[in-house]
């Protein structure tokens, strides 16, 4: 099977094999992985998303470091090509998507039946590839950890990448009011689009200020959630407009920058501060997960949230893949999609 590897650490926007020491490779004879238990399920992948952690860990800039070589990859979407005695959730042709710690730029991917989600009746098949991750993250910040509430003011950094696009819709779904913090006329215009209740541009204008007039056009007192994937100025700039009794996500730090919360503020203003690495919680709560996926995905058939994909790859495109990711260029999700047939190299 065709597979990306990471036989290096280094930058994975060079393009795969080439150069000698280049991080990733494009492996076309990989061997295709067996089933592995009596209830395991052999995936044939449509879709694999790409997040941000995927980035650091070819980096080696991640908490959790593989041996090399791996296969990167964690959320994807597919067909069910095989399936082990023991399985009876699933049967070969069923549509699923799943998520893993590592292994989804790949064609075929292994998992547990219990790992995997039937991908609702008139879902696209590619979108669905990027669900897990990026609207697992956000559903289990906001409808779990902060548990918001209609009504509730809802700021969203970074909010035109692929968690802040989710968190964005899954707080219009909850009722809150969402202001949406991005860069850009067209990723403003995007947000806009998706029913924000107030964007800021911040190439136009001034986070404070913009958040601040808008707050007072509607009577409202500040913000009871502020959703965090950036760090950096941006978290220190925005701690200004929190409510007394606010709640802070710390989803990652995009900026490159941890930044510092005052404890002495929190303590005096009340606030939560809530640390979120979503993928522990299949180790330690791996039934809020399954609670969490399944609920997104009958949105997802409902209509209640729709999948924004920006750009779709192949295999061999990796390195343009995530210099959109890099260079945030890309509104909602980038994927890298499978055809039956091989995939060649973009002339984009």
């Amino acid at each position: 099977m065709e597979a990306l590897l990471c036989r290096n650490l280094g930058d994975p926007t060079v393009r795969p094999d080439g150069a000698e020491n280049s991080a990733l490779t494009v492996s076309t004879a990989y061997p295709i992985p067996q089933l592995n238990s009596p209830t395991a399920v052999r995936v044939r992948v449509k879709a694999t998303s790409l997040n941000f952690a995927n980035y650091l860990q070819i980096l080696g800039k991640y908490q959790e470091k593989p041996p090399l070589p791996f296969i990167p990859g964690s959320d994807y979407s597919g067909t069910v090509e095989a399936v082990g005695p023991g399985v009876t959730k699933f049967k070969i042709g069923d549509p699923v998507c799943s998520f893993a710690a590592l292994g989804s730029f790949a064609q075929f991917i292994v998992a547990d039946e219990s790992e995997l989600f039937l991908v609702p009746e008139g879902c696209d098949l590619v979108a669905a590839g990027a669900l897990p991750v990026a609207y697992g993250t956000s559903h289990v910040a906001l409808v779990h950890r902060a548990q918001l509430r209609a009504g509730q003011v809802l700021l969203v950094l970074g909010a035109a990448g692929g968690v802040g696009v989710s968190a964005v819709q899954i707080g219009k779904v909850c009722g809150a009011i969402v202001i949406a913090v991005a860069r850009g006329d067209e990723k403003a215009q995007f947000l806009k689009s998706l029913g924000v209740d107030h964007v800021v541009d911040v190439l136009k204008e001034n986070v404070t200020e913009s958040v601040k007039g808008f707050l007072k056009t509607k009577k409202l007192k500040g913000v009871d959630v502020l959703y965090d994937p950036v760090g950096g100025k941006l978290t220190k700039e925005t701690m200004k407009l929190l409510n007394w009794g606010a709640q802070i996500l710390v989803i990652g730090f995009a900026s490159g920058e941890v930044p510092v919360i005052p404890a002495n503020i929190a303590l005096v203003k009340n606030w939560t501060v809530h640390g979120l690495y979503w993928g522990s919680y299949k180790i330690y709560r791996p039934h809020v997960l399954q609670d969490s996926l399944k609920e997104l995905l009958s949105w997802l058939a409902r209509g209640l949230i729709t999948i924004k994909i920006s750009h779709t790859f192949s295999l061999y495109e990796a390195d343009i893949a995530f210099a959109a990711l890099k260079d945030r260029k890309a509104i909602g999700k980038v994927l890298i999609a499978f055809d039956d047939h091989k995939a060649t190299r973009s002339k984009l």
